[in-house]
């Protein structure tokens, strides 16, 4: 596991992303992830809600089902699956700033909680089936991040993580320079590698379905942030102090980093499909 020299905690990333909110707006829009190339030939927006749909379906969704979108931004993931595949989703940020952009734009089935998921509040055996894209990465206990999805999911539901990962064996310059850089500058208390996600979510009672390594097929993200930033830069004044200013510009300079982490593999982009168990025949409740 890699861990920055400076710890963070949930409040320092609340405050990253309500401090950052009009960058990450105008560089990332209403889905703060990354695009999926999947041909190679689809525009930002298309790569990115490829990315979505690929997590809806891994999860099997169907209508009326309740869900969970764990560190849902502006709520445009959760948006999109309610609206294609007719689920209720209750989505948790720690942002306020997100979560005020999301209420401007109500979807029916959608509720947006500022709330962090460590403490989510949700009934056991709530929810059908929950995702968390890019946000795994900001819990301070992972662990205890797959025994709450565990613990809200029903049985047989099903919980979808989209991550950074640090590459398996990843030492000397690639973590010095360029992982544990990243993570203090984007808020991570820590990276795992697949491997310890796979355990972590053993640990917690899940079996994995599926693990994909989609790591040729999102950098192009990077390419297209760093343009958009530095045209934001360049003609916005309030970009141009929020970027620049002392706090913020290793977030901004993270971008070349994050570029050369998935060149050399120091750094992948890895999907699970996490499974609860179903209930056995014949089984009792206690």
């Amino acid at each position: 596991m890699i861990v920055p020299d400076i710890s963070q905690d949930a409040v320092a990333v609340a405050d990253h992303y309500d401090d950052l909110d009009p960058i990450y707006r105008r560089v990332w829009g209403d889905h703060v992830h990354h695009g999926l190339w999947v041909t190679g030939r689809e525009t930002p927006s298309e790569a990115v809600e490829a990315l979505v749909d690929t997590v809806g379906d891994r999860l099997g969704l169907m209508p009326g089902q309740e869900c969970a979108d764990i560190g849902c931004g502006y709520g445009s993931t959760a948006r999109r699956l309610a609206r294609t595949h007719g689920v209720h989703v209750a989505g948790f940020t720690l942002s306020t700033e997100q979560a005020r952009y999301a209420a401007e734009r109500p979807v029916p089935g959608v509720d947006i909680r500022v709330r962090d998921w460590l403490v989510n509040g949700l009934a056991d055996a709530s929810v059908d089936a929950a995702w968390a894209i890019e946000s795994s990465e900001h819990m301070v206990d992972k662990p205890r991040f797959f025994a709450e999805a565990h613990r809200v999911l029903t049985p047989g539901g099903r919980l979808v993580v989209c991550a950074w990962l640090a590459g398996t064996g990843a030492s000397g310059w690639k973590v010095r320079h360029l992982l544990e850089p990243i993570c203090r500058e984007g808020r991570l208390p820590s990276m795992g590698t697949r491997e310890e996600y796979e355990a972590m979510a053993k640990a917690a009672g899940f079996a994995v379905a599926g693990y994909e390594d989609v790591s040729r097929q999102v950098p192009r993200t990077w390419m297209i942030c760093a343009g958009r930033l530095l045209k934001a830069v360049l003609v916005d004044p309030e970009i141009r102090r929020l970027a620049l200013g002392a706090g913020n510009r290793g977030a901004i300079f993270s971008i070349p980093r994050l570029i050369l982490a998935y060149r050399t593999g120091a750094m992948h982009y890895g999907i699970f499909t996490l499974a609860k168990a179903a209930e056995t025949a014949g089984a009792h409740p206690r």
